[in-house]
């Protein structure tokens, strides 16, 4: 009896099959092939294709539910190839990206126009949140980085004097033009910008005539229409320090769910400094473990997701609660579950 599978058990690698799974990051991309694609006729009148590879530095998995498998695979083969034209302009580890580029010189001319959209809705949500979302956090990053590459950890002097470069009140920011009024400076966009990719993508499926989808970037989920045999989409919120547990499964049509933790880029044993950083403080927050946000776009719900781990629980679900058409799941550092007040039951 103890290895039997109980009916709960079975359901669960069942719809695990079918389901976008939230939590997963880049470091579970290095266990997967670097591309694979399967295609099936699972009603006589549809084919649910799917294609995984890596992008972003993280695997992008796309399903889509279509009566042409070679229209659904033309699709998805467009919709990849904007993540890496868009992912090829917005990284900032390239120095020949847009963002490289600006973060190199100090300043960008004739920005292109997705850099302007993405900059924009990053000093909206800074203003939104009072400053726990801020880009311009890199100097932070690079000093946590390059102090624990010769296993140093950075002293609050050394945080406060890079402080003095963190800001967004030190960045002028006009329709096709945005300068540093301060050198040194840095962005990262990394905490919105893979999910206004996926979203993009999302709109090439659409383009495309494949209405029904749904793309999973390392956690970034955003879904379309309706699944096999029209039910709604399952998504599976993942508890990072369990491994197979799942504290929470929601249903989805038409939206989209992001997850921040600090399992996934830290740069000590101890974890204590990672790659969420409060550009208020220059620390590293800890009082969450993972935070999952539900929104109308992947790119509000990246954004909410990193802004709620650096506000805290309390003061985070607070701010969700405010929010309209978003809604938050927590797991705390002690591992509680904490739900806005709108979150699926």
């Amino acid at each position: 009896m103890k290895n039997q599978k109980t009916p709960f058990d079975q359901k669960r690698r069942s719809f695990l099959k079918l389901s976008g799974l939230l939590g997963l990051g880049a470091a579970s991309a290095a266990l997967l092939p670097a591309e694979s694609a399967e295609a099936f006729l699972f009603n006589k009148k549809e084919y649910k294709v799917t294609k995984t590879r890596l992008a972003m530095g993280t695997f992008v998995a796309m399903t889509a539910i279509h009566s042409s498998q070679d229209e659904a695979e033309q699709a998805i083969g467009l919709a990849f190839e904007e993540i890496d034209r868009l992912n090829a302009m917005l990284t900032h580890y390239e120095k020949t990206s847009a963002v490289g580029s600006f973060n190199a010189s100090g300043k960008l001319e004739h920005a292109p126009v997705e850099v302007v959209e993405l900059i924009g809705r990053s000093l909206y949500y800074n203003r939104e949140t009072q400053g726990a979302f801020d880009i311009t956090v890199k100097p932070l990053i690079d000093l946590y980085k390059n102090s624990f590459a010769v296993d140093h950890k950075p002293s609050d002097s050394e945080i406060d004097l890079v402080l003095k470069r963190v800001g967004t009140e030190n960045m002028r920011y006009d329709a096709g033009s945005i300068v540093f009024t301060k050198s040194d400076m840095g962005i990262t966009l990394d905490g919105i910008a893979k999910g206004f990719i996926v979203d993009k993508a999302s709109e090439v499926l659409k383009a495309n005539g494949v209405s029904n989808h749904l793309i999973n970037a390392g956690g970034d989920i955003r879904t379309s229409g309706k699944a096999a045999q029209g039910k709604a989409w399952t998504v599976a919120v993942q508890d990072p320090s369990k491994k197979n547990e799942y504290p929470d499964i929601i249903t989805m049509q038409d939206g989209a769910i992001a997850t921040s933790g600090n399992y996934e880029i830290y740069y000590d044993k101890e974890k204590l400094f990672h790659h969420i950083v409060n550009g208020q403080t220059g620390h590293s927050p800890h009082l969450s473990s993972s935070v999952s946000v539900v929104a109308p776009t992947v790119m509000d719900a990246d954004a909410l997701a990193t802004s709620v781990f650096v506000m805290g629980p309390a003061a985070g679900v607070a701010f969700i609660n405010g929010q309209p058409d978003t809604e938050c799941f927590i797991i705390d550092k002690d591992g509680k579950n904490i739900k806005s007040a709108g979150w699926q039951v």
